[in-house]
């Protein structure tokens, strides 16, 4: 009889440990220990500057320690690859920027959003253009008029192809504007670049210039937006200078985001999306947007459908630029890119 008894407590133990995905993570148990959240670009840049700032939200309300681990390369992919690698229990997540919907349109890899289960879409951070303070270019007109009278001469720094550097890249281009452009591991290595005087600017964002800004080691000449930053009401739009940026520039180029491996349960999913929601009310969260500018997603896109409808707008206005508007010169196959089957 007592063998009997413990056979069938034996096989129930199975079946429940099988209904719950073979000892996958649930959201009674989740989460008992530390999260690492990859930020797939280097350290000093916006997505890691933001993506650290939201970590501290984000374990006050999940109760465990959140993590970031900076793991840069290919425009943001080994990353994004890393994640995918990971046991997908939820102790490992992705914030991510727009080149994980960039990446498989120019044949980066085969990673993009449809792999990733959308948390939250966090904040755009605004794109400016800056220049070394004692940069011969005195303001946005200077620069613009030098990429007209010597086109590819003057130098950019971005964080590679598929980012929102090279979107924007994309759009000068389209405006007749062309520039060389060299690719480092992320926005604090691009900034570097200027002061270094390795290039003449980067579309940086405007998160990460604040102390160069105080310093005057940089000087903030255009903003890539429709409106003027309220904190710098002289700096002008690129829209200001040429009208022809008008319609690009309602586009967040800078979405930043919290994803997990599609293969995550979705109970757990639901942990985080809560948590993430509860983070974003931070007083220090809050005061960290109106300090940075930020522009707040989870307020423009505040479900899950949302979310996915506005990264499909995303891979399409990528698409329309590199093949549709004619904005590149060049053969396509000359970047490692290759059009997605229609």
């Amino acid at each position: 009889m007592k063998k009997t008894i413990l056979v069938i407590l034996i096989i129930m133990m199975m079946f429940n440990l099988s209904a719950t995905g073979q000892g996958e993570t649930s959201s009674a148990d989740y989460p008992k220990g530390a999260i690492t959240m990859v930020v797939p670009y280097g350290a000093g840049g916006t997505t890691d500057v933001t993506g650290r700032k939201f970590a501290v939200a984000l374990q006050k309300q999940l109760g465990v320690p959140v993590t970031v681990q900076n793991v840069s390369g290919a425009s943001g992919s080994v990353g994004a690859k890393a994640v995918l690698d990971a046991k997908p229990d939820g102790y490992t997540v992705h914030y991510t920027a727009d080149s994980l919907g960039t990446q498989q349109v120019m044949g980066i890899s085969d990673m993009s959003y449809d792999d990733f289960t959308p948390i939250m879409a966090v904040v755009n951070d605004p794109k400016v253009i800056v220049v070394k303070g004692d940069s011969k270019y005195q303001d946005l007109e200077d620069l613009l008029d030098e990429m007209k009278r010597n086109p590819g001469k003057v130098k950019m720094s971005y964080t590679g192809p598929g980012g929102s550097g090279h979107v924007q890249a994309l759009i000068f281009e389209e405006q007749g504007y062309d520039m060389a452009l060299t690719a480092y591991a992320g926005g604090g290595d691009c900034i570097i670049a200027v002061l270094g005087d390795q290039v003449d600017f980067t579309n940086s964002n405007f998160s990460t210039i604040g102390k160069y800004l105080e310093s005057g080691d940089l000087r903030l000449i255009g903003i890539s937006a429709l409106d003027r930053l309220p904190g710098y009401p002289e700096v002008p739009t690129l829209a200001d200078v040429d009208p022809g940026f008008t319609e690009y520039l309602s586009i967040p180029f800078t979405p930043l985001s919290l994803v997990v491996d599609k293969e995550v349960d979705a109970a757990v999913v639901k942990v985080l999306r809560e948590a993430s929601l509860k983070a974003v009310q931070d007083p220090d969260w809050l005061a960290f947007v109106e300090e940075k500018n930020l522009e707040e997603l989870y307020k423009k896109y505040p479900e899950v459908d949302d979310i996915t409808a506005f990264y499909d707008d995303w891979k399409s206005i990528v698409t329309y630029l590199l093949y549709d508007a004619g904005a590149t010169k060049h053969d396509p196959a000359e970047f490692g890119i290759k059009r997605l089957a229609e």
